[in-house]
């Protein structure tokens, strides 16, 4: 046999030949073994530590590789007149990776489950990372991050037999008004997407866009599926889930290894910079939509999924977001759902993958980077050493020719802020207005469908929690509430005629 037929040499990681890896070495051929059988130890210790910790939240993931086009303008005007970021500059294309997720459930769990989707991009850009953590429903469960450990621990299952209830759900949805809005989403059947490629993404959180001059606006980043968008009712997920629990991870795989490359147009939605007194909702507030009509989309670019990850673990799995990490010309506004969020991504994957994650190729930035950070666990080499700067010096400033500060690109956003500090609800929550809008916008299939799916799932629960439940419906439309209740078999509750 040819050494091109025999294919590749095995090694040890050591690169050690290897010439036997059926056997363990052994006293006789029945054993016992012996503790030098340097192959086995080094093979079986590392299975013992090939799996990182699974993500908290989005542990179920697949992921394509792509590329970002910019139009160069956001709808008829031109881009810099927002931002000055060079990711949109017109005429360039930059690399990026787009992990698609499940939220709640775990690694291995059917991909056709009511979830929200995660949507997170990480941009290659020339200036270095960006990053846009979102999901598919352009809303969320909370508004203030403090609530997000008590959100996941409701959702995830129970501590003691480790089953996951909807009682344990809407036990903290009950006691949580401004979850309306995303509840009247979930369960409706844009709760479950068909396939990755046929669903939406959003950034969620409200940003700030900065232009050549320091002038700011907010900003929403919105994704639209160039196939359309397409969902599921419970019975056609359950009917996928009979056959295949992989259904999406195969089907956006599959349909990149045939070419068939999916797309999404990218827009934007952009508002001034102040607190928008004239609006009955607070424009930070992540349980809210910006509406179309007061904001509309403005077309910026379109990005392309063209190239299937090489190795899941290396990629997919270790794949790192935060929301924190963010280009000149995109900036933070004072959404606290963002502000919570920026310290708890990077601080999971510094947990999770390591405090040296961004050395991982998939996570590196792609240009010229260099900092004086040194050491920690599995460090391997010196961020920009190859840059020239003076290996001795690991500091800055320094007279010795050390990394120096950059100039700016532009001058920086200049916020005044003033205010007591404490623990402070904001002051325009109208949790109930847009789950009732949204009601309404429904068809009428959507309708019945939003209501047989939650009065399936609160079925489940305690009367008490069914009660404030729709208490809440009734709030944001009273037939939305009175077809809940009926379905439940229940009358309007005490609380609610107390209310009227």
């Amino acid at each position: 046999m040819s050494d091109k037929a025999r294919g590749v040499g095995l090694t040890t990681r050591q690169g050690h030949p290897v010439f036997d890896n059926q056997n363990t070495r052994s006293v006789g051929n029945r054993g016992p073994l012996v503790l030098e059988d340097y192959q086995f130890l080094e093979k079986m210790s590392h299975f013992d530590r090939e799996r990182i910790p699974e993500r908290v939240v989005h542990a179920r993931g697949a992921a394509a590789h792509g590329i970002f086009v910019p139009t160069g303008k956001a709808g008829d005007d031109p881009i810099s007149k927002y931002s000055r970021a060079k990711v949109f500059t017109p005429g360039t294309e930059t690399p990026i990776f787009l992990r698609f997720s499940t939220v709640i459930h775990g690694g291995h769990s059917p991909e056709t489950l009511r979830d929200p989707r995660g949507f997170a991009i990480k941009f290659y850009t020339e200036t270095g990372n960006w990053d846009l953590v979102g999901n598919n429903l352009k809303v969320f469960f909370i508004r203030d991050a403090m609530k997000f450990p008590d959100m996941v621990h409701a959702f995830k299952p129970d501590p003691i037999h480790n089953r996951q209830q909807m009682n344990r759900f809407f036990d903290f949805v009950s006691c949580t008004p401004e979850a309306t809005h995303m509840i009247t989403h979930l369960f409706s059947p844009w709760g479950i997407p068909a396939t990755y490629r046929e669903m939406q993404g959003s950034g969620v959180n409200t940003y700030k866009l900065v232009n050549a001059e320091g002038g700011t606006v907010l900003c929403k980043f919105h994704f639209q599926p160039r196939m359309g968008v397409r969902n599921l009712t419970q019975e056609q997920a359950e009917a996928i889930q009979a056959k295949d629990f992989n259904h999406a991870t195969g089907d956006l795989y599959d349909a990149i290894e045939r070419g068939e490359f999916p797309e999404w147009d990218m827009y934007i939605q952009v508002m001034s910079d102040d607190e928008h007194p004239e609006l009955d909702w607070d424009p930070l507030d992540v349980t809210k939509l910006w509406p179309e009509e007061q904001f509309p989309f403005l077309h910026v670019g379109h990005i392309q999924l063209n190239r299937n990850p090489v190795d899941y673990h290396n990629e997919v799995e270790q794949v790192a977001f935060g929301t924190g990490v963010l280009v000149d010309g995109i900036d933070f506004s004072d959404d606290k759902m963002l502000q919570g969020r920026t310290f708890a991504y990077s601080d999971t994957q510094r947990y999770r993958v390591g405090p040296n994650y961004l050395q991982l190729p998939i996570n590196a930035p792609k240009c010229p980077f260099a900092t004086n950070q040194r050491g920690g666990q599995m460090s391997y080499h010196v961020d920009g050493a190859e840059q020239g700067a003076n290996k001795h010096v690991n500091y800055e400033p320094s007279n010795f020719d050390g990394l120096v500060e950059q100039p700016r690109l532009g001058p920086p956003p200049r916020v005044y802020v003033a205010g007591e500090v404490g623990r402070q609800k904001i002051e325009r929550t109208n949790d109930f207005k847009q789950a009732g809008e949204r009601w309404r916008l429904f068809s009428d299939f959507e309708r019945d469908d939003l209501v047989k799916n939650l009065v399936g799932a609160l079925s489940q629960c305690a009367p008490v929690i069914q009660e404030k439940m729709v208490c809440y419906f009734m709030q944001a439309d009273r037939e939305y509430g009175s077809r809940v209740a009926q379905g439940l078999g229940i009358s309007m509750p005490a609380r609610q005629q107390a209310a009227e």
